[in-house]
């Protein structure tokens, strides 16, 4: 195939494992599959997920529940963000677990699920210091209330999310402990009202790795469950120094790789350039290699001239432009790449996501969602 994503489904199901073992057993994994699961395919990783263990999945649309649903999922799916109105209907049809975050939203979901009579489960959502979706925490209690009282929701858990826990940075450690403790007198304050909570969850991928007191009954990490711990470190306070032992220790690796092929090996000379804007040319004589990935695919433009492939177990450097559909590689005057060999333009690991996002001043999170349609993902 002309460029592929490969899914190393094995993968995944390790790195789950991996989580669960940090965790322990008695926890459950929340996976989220928004974004089509990061680019790696929603329906095809929530069903590896529920092999591995997972208990249910987060989505960020309702057009991404229904997709699930329409796959055969039927593990329990959450609804991160604020629906549109004309998608309330659907959300009450098909079971969505939507967050709620303020009175009027629980009002209007208890009136579609008495139309359709049909009982609703939703999660209350606090925001804690997020600054995006969710109740402030002194008005947990009183939402929590109204849904109880509301004859057609039912309230199945309680959450929030954490802004800085991927973080060692001090002052990001202390505003995360911050959020943990709000959350923790919000959720107590819900319980002192004579109310279940739920389920109760805050952790992201950062927060499994460094805050364990964020853990509760169930975790949601994303990014690194498709690979990435993504941890901006920072000199560490002594008390994190053992959490951060552990974050080296968690074991993960790269689900997605990106691989292409070597369609065509020419001859370059000295002063030759390759692609637009003649951003390279060449110091002696050389052998390029063009591969059919580029921008469209996924490849970053930014990565031009500044990234590397691998081809035979050796890494090639990108030189010139990448353009819309191809980008070039320089082999050097003798190679033992032939035409039609594969590349992996990234996903192993010492070429990962995670280096091609830091070259190009993103997150490995938009490296994978940004691969286009157009690129198959091929299952392994």
């Amino acid at each position: 195939m002309r460029t592929t994503a490969i899914i190393h489904l094995n993968r995944f199901k390790k790195n789950i494992n991996s989580v669960k073992t940090r965790i322990g057993k008695n926890r459950l994994i929340c996976v989220p599959v928004k974004a089509d699961a990061y680019g790696h395919g929603a329906v095809q990783i929530a069903k590896a997920g529920l092999e591995a263990g997972a208990s249910c999945f987060g989505v960020a649309t309702v057009a991404e529940g229904l997709a699930l649903k329409k796959g055969g999922i039927k593990a329990p799916i959450l609804l991160f963000s604020q629906p549109n109105p004309d998608e309330i209907r659907q959300i009450v049809s098909a079971g969505l677990i939507p967050f709620v975050s303020d009175a009027e939203f629980v009002s209007i979901l208890n009136d579609y699920a008495k139309t359709a009579k049909k009982k609703l489960s939703v999660h209350i959502k606090i925001d804690t210091g997020m600054g995006r979706i969710g109740c402030a925490a002194k008005e947990a209690p009183e939402l929590a209330r109204q849904i109880v009282k509301s004859k057609w929701l039912k309230l199945t858990g309680t959450a929030t999310h954490l802004a800085v826990s991927d973080s060692t940075n001090k002052r990001d450690i202390d505003y995360t402990k911050k959020q943990i403790a709000c959350f923790q007198k919000a959720v107590k304050a819900i319980r002192a009202a004579g109310i279940d909570p739920g389920l109760v969850h805050a952790a992201n991928s950062g927060a499994v790795i460094l805050h364990p007191d964020a853990w509760f009954d169930m975790v949601r990490p994303g990014i690194l469950l498709y690979g990435y711990k993504s941890v901006t470190e920072h000199e560490a306070p002594p008390d994190q120094l053992k959490k951060l032992a552990k974050y080296k220790s968690l074991a993960v690796e790269p689900v997605m790789e990106l691989s292409s092929t070597v369609v065509l090996i020419k001859k370059i000379k000295k002063g030759g350039s390759v692609s637009y804007g003649r951003t390279w040319t060449a110091e002696t004589d050389t052998l390029i290699a063009v591969l059919s990935v580029g921008y469209a695919d996924g490849l970053p433009r930014l990565a031009s001239n500044k990234w590397q492939v691998l081809i035979g177990g050796k890494l090639y450097p990108l030189v010139g432009r990448i353009s819309m559909d191809q980008c070039c590689v320089n082999l050097g005057k003798k190679t033992k790449v032939n035409r039609w060999d594969e590349a992996a333009v990234f996903g192993s690991p010492n070429n990962d996501a995670a280096a091609l996002a830091k070259i190009t001043g993103t997150i490995p999170y938009e490296i994978t969602c940004n691969i286009n349609k157009r690129v198959p993902r091929v299952y392994k």
